[in-house]
């Protein structure tokens, strides 16, 4: 029996493993159903941005009038979005045939199942099985996949998923309507996309507000902007079951607390209702890994699951769906597996995330209902993009609709406990407060009393964050500035 150092199930952010220890002279075997790089690569994070950059141009386009410009309406080169959207997906082909240029590095297209606490089999898409073998350590990181609710009569609607969508159901152009099941991250990103080129787009979602895991009030203001944007958002919103009419797809809905039933139809529909775990395809039964009720593997603070010498990363080990987290937890057992250095702990408390929508949404730490829901003593403070020079110079005014905030959520200790942005390139903004929260920065109460002369606003002299000057007039101001805007009392 074939005997490897490590075997590693996905692709993903399994690969920096797989490549650290082919550097360090170990014979790996990798494991991969799909095309490599991941869901990030393939059909996720990165193939998404390349439609949403120029949904944003477009957007931007329909707002220059208050700069003083004015753009016809763009013309929509699908085929060349398309070109390089495959482009960048098909880069997964590098790095498949870099990896199988190493001599230490066994590459298996299929399935890993395992036979035993130690040895696995992989099983092929024709049916067939390889020959067993036997590994020292295993890293599981073989992801998840699109849930798909259980809507009577769904697969007569011939509906996409993101697998599908970046898949053999790609569209040849932009459709004329869609539909899209769930008001979540990836279902508020395809609604932005597709209403910019100019596609009716209806959100269907159960819960009674889009982007559950946003605040409130961010929620409210983007479900504002969409429906200002031919986005209709149906929240609080049961689906009966689903079907076809000639060639469109039809769902029969009903509104759960008015008990409301109507019929909606499109071209497509396009499921965005989450992600199960990849967990069943393991045969982890034949193990000691244990899964939770969901099906995600559990693991401690060092990534080691219920079984010596096996590791989860990534979205399979339920913590955390993002590309990001699951390439911190890589680099967490390079340290931990291949050096000198002192073992490393994984720490979730300051995980932040982004949601390319329009508006654009970046999140880090607790929302406000979740430190009142542990009891917290906390303080808020809010900053609007009218309010500092950067905004202005982009045409936001206090009156705008697409006057975006930024809101702070400070603790007893003076600690950061949240930060949550909604508006323009959220994420960037956002990030600083990653690294403040990392090192358990301290919001001190300022002395400087605030200024209101409006004639000769604040020009930057003083010192918000950790006595660093901030850059004027740039949107940094937004994000410095609102640790100014605590309310103390």
């Amino acid at each position: 029996m074939e005997k490897f150092d490590y075997v590693v199930i996905g692709t993903g952010a399994g690969l920096m493993i797989a490549e650290t220890a082919a550097l360090n002279g170990k014979k790996c075997a990798i494991i991969e159903k799909n095309k490599f790089g991941g869901t990030c690569l393939t059909k996720g994070c990165i193939p998404s941005k390349m439609l949403v950059y120029p949904a944003d141009m477009i957007r931007e386009a329909e707002k220059s009038n208050r700069v003083g410009l004015s753009f016809q309406p763009p013309a929509v080169d699908w085929n060349k979005i398309s070109e390089r959207i495959w482009k960048q997906i098909n880069f997964s082909e590098i790095i498949e045939e870099n990896f199988k240029k190493q001599n230490n590095i066994t590459i298996f297209k299929g399935s890993g199942e395992f036979t035993s606490v130690n040895t696995m089999k992989v099983s092929f898409s024709d049916g067939t099985y390889s020959d067993e073998f036997e590994g020292d350590v295993f890293i599981i990181a073989n992801g998840a996949k699109s849930f798909v609710p259980p809507i009577k009569h769904i697969e007569q609607t011939d509906y996409l998923i993101p697998e599908s969508f970046f898949g053999d159901k790609f569209p040849q152009k932009p459709w004329k309507s869609l539909i899209i099941i769930g008001g979540g991250a990836i279902g508020a990103e395809f609604a932005h996309i597709f209403s910019a080129f100019g596609t009716k787009v209806t959100i269907v979602e159960m819960r009674d507000r889009l982007l559950a895991t946003e605040e409130e009030e961010i929620s409210k203001f983007v479900a504002t902007e969409f429906e200002k944007n031919n986005i209709t958002v149906l929240t609080n919103t049961a689906i009966i079951d689903a079907g076809t009419n000639k060639s469109l797809k039809i769902l029969n809905i009903e509104n759960v607390i008015t008990k409301e039933k109507t019929t909606i139809e499109a071209d497509a529909i396009f499921i965005a209702s989450g992600v199960a775990s990849n967990s069943n395809s393991l045969k982890l039964e034949n193990t000691d890994v244990e899964i939770d009720s969901r099906g995600w593997i559990k693991t401690n603070q060092y990534l080691e699951t219920t079984q010596k010498n096996v590791y989860a990363i990534g979205d399979i080990n339920g913590k955390y769906q993002f590309r990001h987290k699951a390439n911190y937890e890589a680099q967490i057992l390079m340290n931990n597996l291949f050096s000198n250095d002192k073992k490393r702990a994984a720490c979730y408390n300051a995980v932040p995330w982004a949601i390319f929508s329009w508006p654009q949404i970046a999140h880090v730490g607790l929302t406000e209902s979740q430190a009142k829901k542990e009891g917290l003593n906390y303080w808020i403070g809010r900053n609007y993009f009218s309010q500092i020079a950067g905004g202005i110079a982009m045409g936001i005014n206090k009156n705008s609709t697409d006057n975006g905030f930024i809101k702070i959520i400070v603790g007893e200790d003076k600690t950061i406990l949240g930060v949550h942005v909604v508006g323009p390139h959220a994420a960037i903004l956002l990030q600083p407060f990653v690294y403040l929260m990392n090192v358990k920065h301290k919001c001190e109460k300022q002395n400087l009393k605030k200024c209101n002369n409006t004639i000769c606003p604040q020009l930057g002299n003083y010192l918000p964050i950790n006595d660093s000057m901030i850059i004027h007039p740039s949107l940094n101001e937004l994000t410095a500035w609102v640790l100014e805007n605590i309310n103390w009392k």
